[in-house]
């Protein structure tokens, strides 16, 4: 696989309260990634970036809603997400990660 497009294809780490219970729970961290983006791509993209060892991959599509904005009819974005399986006793660091991403 290609470097750069591995580099691209992890869009931002998702925050919210059922990826914070995830990641205490099942030790799984959730990621935006491109919507044509294959488990291989980010099992091997998260594994580059992050340096951890990854058990599993699941990816959900979530399609965009139709919204109204006065009289016109506008359309969200769809978007893929990812649930990354770590190895037991392997941890992801999003903040150490961000720091040598900015050096480089």
């Amino acid at each position: 696989m290609n470097q750069q497009r591995l580099t691209q294809v992890i869009l931002a780490p998702v925050v919210s309260e059922k990826s914070n219970l995830l990641a205490e729970k099942r030790n799984q961290m959730t990621f935006k990634v491109l919507p044509n983006a294959t488990k291989q791509e980010i099992k091997a993209a998260v594994e580059l970036l992050f340096g951890v060892e990854v058990v599993s991959v699941t990816t959900a599509t979530t399609k965009g809603k139709t919204k109204r904005f006065g009289r016109t009819i506008g359309r969200r974005s769809d978007v893929k997400k990812a649930y990354i399986g770590l190895a037991a006793g392997q941890e992801l660091d999003l903040e150490a990660a961000a720091a040598t991403a900015d050096k480089e």
